[in-house]
């Protein structure tokens, strides 16, 4: 198959393809959000719809839940934690190549919650192009990275007469951004039905801008809740301040003794496993154009970067684990005063690992020493509500080879190798129940807001990824 001719079609129909991203950015698929189950399935089957017009076959939407859990409660008799019904997986086959290999193509259709709205310089799902990016909630986390995938399949359909060059089969989840618990089931006990030689993902970014990029490792992470209990009832603070524990300072006087002043984790034992980048890599890092106080002023935005001594920003953002606080809810937050002595507050706190490192023995280190340390007349409830493994990637492979050369094709420069700060916990899913590996073939640029308001995609990015995807399929086949 002549990959030239799908990229003409993909040029010739270029406009046309952004126009229905737009469509399915208009979707406000807000996985973690109970009131948008509606448009969360609204946007699989947007995207299944999607899949059968270009001739994928046996498309449809699988359904997902999880089983109830048994979860500990420190003081207490252990409870039952119901199972849930999830949001839909999208898949899609096309198989007709025989002797072909066979290409898992992954994406995610749900979307962070846009929040805080009035940051926005338009409204985040009423998809605006500005300055040749497209802004909404999505654009680039992953729908418009997902739909590069699809078009690409569309043109090289429309150039091969109905066939491609490779076996492809497709899955999408709408529960990416709250954990992916529903595909990590069926990945698990319907690992048959995904066979592939090789995933394809593009849920990551370029390292600069017009400088072809594959990402070779990931972090892992562990998502928690700290609940704190003191009083049976919200007390006043006047009668029974001074006297009644207050969870509010409980819980800051916890998360003060969980990182010291130069950034360290606190946790014994934290470090143990953490592998180093091999003197490769870091040399490999020092030669990427990064401009560290570029990087302060315009990506971070804040008057100084902070993290452990004696490692590089790259280092402490791609191979270093880190803790965060998300959020502290509770209380009384409403305008004006109230002063109450809360009965309970929450905080909640994540952590990005490294390989070396397992979520099961992260989460255990971490919640064994915050029960230590549950400050006098309060106890506490630690809950993990999801998690991910670290994964680094070979770069010894033939898939990998082509997509160096699909993309030096497109953008006329070498491939850079980097390792992302994120966490896609299906990649080690893929490795550890698939036996397959990855290509993680981004095209986002640092600066697209991920999470964050007025997200955006390149959309000359856009075009160019699904040119390099069709030039890597078609390489793939040949």
């Amino acid at each position: 198959m002549d990959a030239n001719t799908a990229v003409a079609f993909a040029k010739e129909n270029g406009e046309r393809f952004v126009e229905e991203l737009k469509e399915l950015l208009r979707i406000p698929s807000i996985s973690t959000d109970p009131e948008r189950r509606a448009d969360v399935r609204r946007a699989a089957q947007f995207c299944a719809d999607e899949l059968t017009r270009i001739g994928m076959e046996r498309v449809r939407l699988i359904e997902t839940s999880t089983e109830e859990t048994m979860v500990g409660v420190p003081d207490g008799p252990a409870r039952i934690e119901p199972g849930r019904i999830g949001h839909p997986l999208v898949y899609a086959e096309w198989l007709k190549a025989p002797g072909k290999p066979t290409v898992l193509c992954y994406g995610h259709y749900d979307v962070q919650p846009p929040d805080p709205l009035d940051e926005w310089h338009s409204p985040p799902f009423e998809p605006t192009e500005r300055n040749g990016n497209l802004y909404a909630r999505g654009a680039v986390d992953d729908k418009g990275q997902m739909w590069m995938h699809v078009k690409a399949l569309e043109s090289l359909m429309a150039a091969g007469n109905g066939t491609l060059p490779v076996n492809v089969r497709v899955i999408l989840e709408g529960e990416e951004e709250v954990g992916g618990e529903g595909i990590a089931a069926f990945v698990r006990e319907h690992g048959e039905q995904l066979k592939a030689d090789v995933a394809l993902v593009s849920d990551t970014e370029m390292f600069a801008p017009e400088l072809p990029t594959l990402c070779v490792g990931l972090r892992g992470m562990i998502y928690t809740e700290i609940e704190v209990r003191g009083a049976k009832t919200d007390l006043h603070s006047g009668m029974y301040g001074g006297a009644a524990p207050n969870p509010f300072v409980a819980l800051a006087q916890i998360i003060a003794q969980l990182k010291d002043a130069e950034g360290r984790i606190l946790i014994p034992r934290f470090y143990d496993k953490v592998m180093r980048p091999t003197q490769a890599e870091l040399h490999a890092w020092s030669s990427l154009p990064f401009k560290e106080e570029e990087y302060r002023e315009h990506e971070v935005g804040s008057v100084t970067l902070t993290g452990e001594a004696g490692f590089s920003v790259l280092e402490r953002t791609w191979a270093r684990p880190t803790l965060d606080v998300h959020g502290m809810p509770g209380g009384f937050t409403g305008a004006g005063a109230k002063t109450v002595i809360p009965a309970r507050a929450t905080a909640k706190v994540s952590m990005r690992l490294v390989p070396d490192m397992t979520p099961q023995e992260s989460f255990a280190l971490y919640k064994s020493y915050v029960e230590s340390i549950v400050p006098k007349g309060c106890t506490l409830e630690v809950r993990l509500i999801h998690s991910g493994d670290p994964i680094v990637v070979s770069t010894d492979n033939e898939f990998v080879r082509a997509a160096t050369e699909a993309m030096h094709t497109v953008f006329g420069k070498e491939t850079v190798f980097v390792r992302g700060g994120g966490s896609i916990p299906i990649v080690g899913d893929f490795v550890r129940e698939l036996g397959i590996p990855t290509v993680m073939m981004g095209f986002g640029l640092p600066d697209d807001n991920l999470h964050a308001p007025n997200e955006k995609f390149n959309l000359g990015n856009f075009h160019r990824g699904i040119e390099s995807i069709v030039r890597w399929l078609a390489l793939v086949g040949a």
